[in-house]
């Protein structure tokens, strides 16, 4: 099957505790791939996961030995800014402009959602500025694009037949927030979320790109989605499959 490298869905989280004059502080080291690693692998794709505080040294130029590329909720900054360009002031590889050029030449590029996917929150993703942009199916906003549903809304699919959406059937369980895009002219857009996409795909020269654009964890994708629905790896099977072909 595929090879896939997903950058991203990792993230450390630090607490401050105040108790009377006296505070501390803790912090955590926190995975989201599993739900997303787990799927793929369920399907026979073997899976490389690069942490985000990883990506800024380790995320590859030469992208040649994977058939996609994940990008999930890790800012444009982390792709760009190598230590070498960010702290030592030294010209590096244009990573981006390597993976746009990657995809024209035959890859596979999914972009999922999350507070640091496309514009993301305060446009702090900042994907709208980059070369990337031009590569992937949608138009994003320039500013913050976040949708907060929390309430839920369930996905409606517009085509049901379309290989990318791995043949999944039913109703999907509700999702609690999305990164609003506009997809472009030749986009094929599959399922929306609030009447916006949430599933869309189009050709990118030789490649193909797609985004899935709510999260493939929580919290926007809640444990129903994510881990207790079985059409979730139907889904980004097929997208996978879909961007592999």
């Amino acid at each position: 099957m595929s090879r896939v490298l997903i950058a991203g869905e990792s993230w450390v989280t630090q607490s401050t505790h105040i108790k009377g004059v006296d505070h501390f502080t803790t912090s955590s080291y926190v995975v989201g791939v599993e739900p997303l690693r787990k799927a793929l692998e369920s399907r026979g794709h073997e899976v490389v996961h690069l942490p985000a505080h990883l990506v800024p040294a380790e995320f590859p130029a030469d992208l040649s030995g994977y058939d996609v590329v994940v990008l999930s909720d890790i800012g444009a900054n982390s792709l760009q800014l190598a230590p070498e360009v960010f702290e030592r002031a030294r010209a590096g590889a244009d990573r981006l402009a390597a993976l746009r050029d990657w995809v024209s030449a035959g890859g596979g590029l999914l972009m999922i959602g999350g507070y640091l996917s496309f514009t993301g929150f305060e446009g702090k993703a900042a994907f709208r500025n980059t070369v990337l942009h031009e590569a992937l199916p949608v138009e994003l906003l320039a500013e913050d694009d976040r949708v907060e549903l929390p309430a839920g809304a369930a996905a409606a699919v517009t085509d049901p037949s379309h290989p990318a959406l791995g043949g999944v059937t039913g109703a999907w369980p509700d999702l609690l927030g999305y990164n609003r895009v506009r997809p472009r002219a030749a986009t094929k857009v599959l399922a929306t979320l609030n009447e916006d996409p949430l599933v869309a795909v189009a050709e990118y020269g030789r490649g193909r790109s797609a985004v899935f654009t709510s999260d493939c964890s929580p919290h926007w994708a809640p444990t129903a989605f994510c881990e207790d629905w079985d059409g979730y790896a139907r889904v980004f099977g097929g997208l996978v499959e879909w961007l592999a072909a």
